[in-house]
């Protein structure tokens, strides 16, 4: 329960006043968007899985956020850089299969490498002994 007290101390009261979690969503809706336009039969298949991937990023930082121990919140943030890297290269192949531009290709990972740096600070700041409690 100590880091949600520190993390409350610092502004922060829930996982959505994260601004890895609002930019995260950005990142879902935007994924969403681009897989609107894929094949019908990419239902089930590549546009599900960008889907997935997508919705396991803020999904994760919230669940982490909610966890009562340090260690647990860690896993979360790190299964969320996994979505991360999922999500790219899942878009790499959309765009070799001709389902989306470079541009858009260029966009999503831009969005994704942003969202991957505040994870990574995130991880960084947890993990720094200050925020152990005191005796």
């Amino acid at each position: 329960m100590w880091q949600r007290l520190h993390l409350v101390s610092s502004g922060i009261r829930s996982y959505r006043d994260l601004k890895v979690w609002k930019t995260g969503m950005n990142l879902v809706l935007e994924s969403y968007r681009l897989t609107a336009r894929f094949p019908r039969n990419e239902t089930f298949g590549l546009t599900s899985q960008i889907r997935r991937a997508a919705v396991s990023i803020p999904a994760n930082i919230a669940e982490g956020h909610g966890r009562l121990h340090r260690g647990d919140y860690l896993r979360s943030l790190s299964v969320a850089i996994g979505s991360v890297q999922e999500l790219e290269t899942e878009v790499t192949l959309a765009r070799h299969l001709g389902y989306i531009t470079a541009g858009e290709v260029l966009l999503i990972t831009q969005m994704a490498d942003e969202v991957g740096r505040m994870l990574g600070a995130l991880t960084r700041r947890l993990r720094r002994p200050s925020l152990t409690p005191n005796p």
